[in-house]
């Protein structure tokens, strides 16, 4: 085991309850073999750092304009600050520039050591609440040594662990990953092959294949991100229940859309991908985890 393996992150979120059991500190991972149109980590997709843009943030001060070598930043009282997507090449001087936090960074390398020292500052309350460290992403199957290297390192403290994944992967990989995870958080978008490709880009054989082959190795919590009329629908979720089953799931989390990734796709410079996303109304998704329930799998909306 290594310490020194290094993986691209974009985020360690602390004091996190809603990925996994207890109060725990999330590692999100950059990248994801995945496309998916509702996103709410838009920015977790590609597998290289890149440039966000508060625009909030601004006071015009114009010091990002000559660190960029590219000159794809104008700045003016009149026009706001205008910066030209296609000039940069994402060498990201101007965010060194930057003293308001209007221009940031998504993606730093890290090593396992770092991480882990930031991970391991909270130890306490993962203690107190029986938490730890769930890594997430993006897709953390996407960087199978880190990710190892990283969840053997947390175990070697003691931490109770997590993984939150599509399980796109080979099962080599991601085998070789769940030696060291006590509960993995699977994602269930859609159990329609064909509709799966259509709104994720991938099909979902390799990630059905993969659930059922975890199954037994470790605990599995199912989560569905609910989204109006994609995959809502009654058959659907009896389905996903089925599935549960099958693999012998601890819980069923069922996770209403909502439209996080907007802000962060316009901070990227995109235009939101899913415009006519909606949540299901409380009263369905009620009566869907109740549906659930009454297959003999526990559900819960959120965690």
């Amino acid at each position: 085991m290594t310490r020194d393996e290094k993986g691209l992150i974009f985020n360690i979120q602390k004091f996190s309850v809603h990925d996994g059991p207890g109060i725990r500190t999330t590692v999100f991972l950059k990248g994801c073999p995945l496309a998916c149109a509702w996103c709410s980590n838009p920015e977790s997709q590609r597998f290289t750092p890149e440039l966000m843009v508060r625009g909030i943030n601004c006071r015009l001060c114009g010091a990002c304009v000559p660190a960029c070598p590219q000159g794809a930043i104008r700045v003016s009282k009149k026009t706001g600050r205008i910066i030209d997507r296609q000039k940069c090449d994402l060498c990201l001087k101007c965010v060194d520039s930057c003293l308001y936090e209007s221009l940031l960074r998504c993606g730093t390398s890290m090593t396992v050591s770092q991480v882990l020292a930031e991970v391991l500052q909270d130890r306490i309350f993962y203690n107190n609440s029986g938490g730890g460290v769930t890594l997430s992403g993006g897709e953390p199957l996407a960087q199978p040594d880190f990710t190892r290297e990283l969840l053997a390192a947390c175990k070697q403290e003691g931490l109770h662990t997590a993984i939150e994944t599509a399980g796109i992967a080979s099962w080599d990989e991601m085998a070789s990953v769940l030696d060291f995870v006590d509960l993995v958080l699977f994602d269930v978008k859609h159990l329609d092959d064909k509709i799966h490709k259509k709104t994720t880009g991938v099909g979902n054989a390799l990630i059905l294949e993969n659930l059922r082959k975890a199954a037994g190795l470790c605990q599995l919590w199912l989560r569905v991100p609910l989204i109006s009329g994609f995959n809502d629908s009654t058959i659907h979720i009896q389905n996903v229940a089925k599935l549960g089953l099958e693999v012998k799931a601890s819980k069923i989390s069922l996770l209403p859309y909502h439209e996080g990734g907007k802000a962060k796709s316009l901070q990227q410079g995109m235009a939101y991908a899913f415009p006519e996303g909606r949540a299901p109304g409380e009263k369905h998704v009620e009566a869907l985890r109740r549906l659930i329930e009454a297959t003999g799998v526990p559900a819960s909306v959120g965690n």
